[in-house]
């Protein structure tokens, strides 16, 4: 009997396998396809507070090994997402993990009370939407001249501290490959009481337009993701893994069951799987079944046996 499962902050993933923020919608999109109660869970699309358009002009680049995106985090707002999209959460059999950002810290912290006083509301009558909420720090600091919050372990430090005190929900932070210090940062994450780390985001990039001698981007820059980065992203995981006691939630081009096999020999819990979802809409449940076949051919029975073997 293989058991795949992995337990993150005291909630049970039945496999490692998360669908990563912002490829993979709310889930619905992707039932179509195949029975996405087989994953281990989902991070649904990033939430503010407000509703969001996102940014204009050309929002996904593809390159040679991955895309770029410069989607600007469009989104309902939490809000609405609570009114409509968590109804049908309610139902999924698997982990929910809600992607929480916003444009300063007051927004943050706003957000996570809604999402938890909803959690309360839906518990009183023995049903739950939120497993965990994601905390993306690669936000822009709108105050403090539109750096990411996730750069500088300092202006981090005070969004997990005011989220962790707003919520008892299951907190994982999302980490930037470009922060100062990410081992830094993530023992400051720790300090302050977060349960989890996912990494990476995706890496600052970009593309010129040759012709028009222009960046293909509005906003010049973009983020980059898919095969390309998962070198930079095992080297991360697997420094952070080393470091701190959280679990760590590997992220960054996973493409193949042997990718998912790597992120959990560097020390991942478990996993998420982006760019690879626009590829293959049945991603996760080939990856699932890859996965299976891995640990059947290696004589494996649990991911424990492997889990920070490196």
């Amino acid at each position: 009997m293989l058991d795949l499962s992995c337990t993150i902050a005291g909630v049970r993933l039945k496999n490692p396998l998360i669908m990563a923020s912002g490829t993979f919608g709310f889930g619905k999109e992707y039932t179509r396809y195949y029975d996405i109660s087989k994953l281990g869970g989902i991070s649904g699309k990033g939430l503010t507070l407000n509703p969001k358009q996102g940014n204009s002009g050309l929002r996904i680049y593809e390159t040679a090994s991955g895309i770029m995106n410069s989607v600007g985090l469009e989104n309902p707002g939490i809000p609405a997402f609570l009114a409509n999209e968590a109804n049908d959460w309610e139902k999924l059999d698997l982990v929910r993990i809600v992607n929480l950002g916003g444009d300063d810290i007051d927004q943050y912290v706003q957000g996570a009370k809604l999402i938890s006083e909803d959690c309360r509301v839906r518990q009183a009558r023995g049903a739950r939407a939120v497993d965990m909420i994601e905390l993306n720090i690669s936000c822009p600091n709108v105050k403090q001249g539109g750096a990411a919050y996730g750069i500088k372990t300092r202006d981090a430090r005070e969004v997990v501290q005011r989220v962790r005190d707003a919520t008892s929900i299951p907190l994982l932070v999302k980490l930037s490959p470009d922060a100062e210090d990410l081992v830094g940062m993530a023992g400051m994450c720790e300090e302050e009481g977060a349960d989890g780390i996912t990494l990476i985001n995706t890496i600052s990039a970009m593309k010129i337009d040759v012709y028009a001698r222009k960046s293909v981007f509005q906003s010049k820059y973009a983020g980059l993701s898919g095969p390309a980065v998962k070198p930079i992203a095992l080297r991360m995981v697997h420094q952070v893994a080393c470091q701190v006691n959280l679990p760590v939630i590997g992220a960054g081009g996973i493409s193949s069951a042997t990718d998912i096999v790597e992120f959990i020999m560097t020390g991942a819990s478990a996993v998420q799987v982006g760019t690879h979802n626009f590829i293959r809409p049945q991603a996760g449940e080939e990856l699932l079944n890859g996965l299976i076949d891995f640990m059947n051919a290696e004589g494996i029975c649990s991911l424990d046996e492997i889990r920070g073997i490196v």
